[in-house]
């Protein structure tokens, strides 16, 4: 039984607010230099897309694909959105499934229009898991917690949005604003596989592959990662890699408009409009999954793998040299070398041995051992902007810089100043 790096979610450029970029060839070579062994093909039901992946991708056996010369394999899976915003993630066999799935979606909305690489359908989740249940393939909820597309902001509970098909779902995707510590403290979560994946709009490894799922299967396929999914056999999720949920988006409550952070309290007491700007308070992933909490502390089913918080390396280059984006040709140059050093980003990243990491660059191998060792702390994100990571090279920095942080969120949280029986 073999490990694979898998990221089985982002969009091609024909979903909105993608980088031109995101094309296969571009999306393969990335994938690789990532570290990823298995991807997706994205935005499968959508015909330019699906051309695009025809004319690229070659099939080395039932449903596997690559594009040459690379060696990351493909599997066929797509992101829809439901008619009560609902995403979710959905998992073919091979091309001609994605065809036949295409045709029952059809007289559902628009598919193949303009910047509907996700396409929004008339239907419900669970007649959405039914037509997916007649060409065999795999659903479940995509990022189930952000306040605008997971499931978990328009139902309470994953069997409520897929009614008499719920026992189909196995998997639910976490999302950048999560991880398993937070998940699991819904009892229900512990009957689903999680999944972490990128959602990337970009090819670039700072955002493909800055969320992964490593999983133990004989080979990649489609019935591979179902036998993953049902945990058959020694077929399972073995590892959980992904962002803090602080640096997500959504994490905190927060204004969707100057990021002011609010309680979930105060939100309710301002009836969700900021006292700042007066644009929307949206609520945060941490407060929603408190609202649901069964448990009030950390709980896991057993078999149960771990979650590993992971920063880019390109992003801990960044913060080494204070550059404003990972984009920097600076940052790119360093990030290149560790790659040629050590293979692939996850290998530097994750495996490396530290003293090597040091030959490259010193700076870089002194901050990517911090971040091994959980010296690194977050300015929450929340209302759509990242949170904020800082790493501190020994405990005493660690300290000071919490100190700080809680001063800056103290400012920008508005808490405090004025109470809010005085606005």
């Amino acid at each position: 039984m073999n490990e694979y790096n898998c990221d089985l979610h982002y969009h091609g450029l024909h979903a909105g607010g993608v980088s031109k970029n995101m094309l296969i060839p571009v999306i393969a070579e990335q994938a690789q230099l990532k570290g990823l062994d298995v991807v997706v093909s994205a935005d499968i039901t959508h015909k330019p897309w699906l051309d695009h992946c025809k004319e690229t991708l070659k099939e080395i056996e039932n449903g596997v694909y690559v594009h040459e010369p690379f060696s990351t394999q493909f599997l066929i899976g797509t992101e829809v959105q439901d008619q009560f915003r609902v995403h979710h993630l959905i998992y073919l066999e091979d091309l001609a499934r994605a065809q036949e799935l295409r045709e029952k979606l059809k007289p559902f909305g628009n598919i193949d229009g303009i910047m509907m690489g996700r396409p929004l359908l008339k239907l419900n989740g669970e007649k959405l898991a039914e037509l997916v249940e007649q060409v065999n393939g795999i659903i479940g909820p995509a990022h189930a917690f952000t306040p605008y597309f997971g499931v978990y902001a328009h139902y309470n509970s994953v069997r409520a949005c897929y009614g008499a098909l719920a026992d189909k779902v196995k998997f639910i995707e976490l999302g950048l604003s999560a991880d398993t510590y937070f998940a699991d403290l819904i009892q229900e979560n512990h009957s689903y596989n999680f999944f972490s994946f990128s959602d990337s709009h970009s090819p670039w490894p700072n955002r493909i592959g800055r969320e992964f799922t490593r999983i133990a299967m004989k080979k990649p396929s489609f019935k591979e990662l179902k036998h993953a999914l049902e945990r058959k056999e020694s077929n399972r999720i073995t590892l959980n890699a992904g962002l803090d949920p602080r640096e997500g988006k959504y994490h905190a409550t927060a204004c969707n408009d100057c990021y002011a952070h609010y309680t979930l309290e105060q939100a309710v007491q301002l009836k969700w409009k900021c006292m700042k700007c007066k644009h929307a308070i949206k609520k945060g992933v941490r407060d929603r999954i408190s609202e649901l909490a069964t448990f009030k502390e950390e709980t896991h089913p057993s078999w149960r793998p771990p979650y590993l918080h992971v920063l880019a390396l390109a992003e801990i280059i960044q913060l080494t040299l204070n550059a404003k984006k990972p984009e920097d040709p600076r940052v790119q140059e360093i990030w290149k070398k560790f790659v040629e050093r050590f293979g692939n980003e996850i290998n530097a990243l994750i495996e490396a041995p530290i003293a090597q990491l040091k030959e490259v660059h010193v700076e870089v191998g002194e901050n990517v051992e911090a971040f091994r060792a959980g010296r690194v702390l977050y300015y929450p994100g929340g209302g759509g902007n990242y949170g904020k990571p800082f790493i501190c090279k020994n405990e005493k920095e660690m300290e000071l810089k919490r100190k700080e942080i809680e001063t800056l969120h103290l400012s920008q949280s508005l808490a405090g100043q004025k109470t809010l029986g005085e606005y």
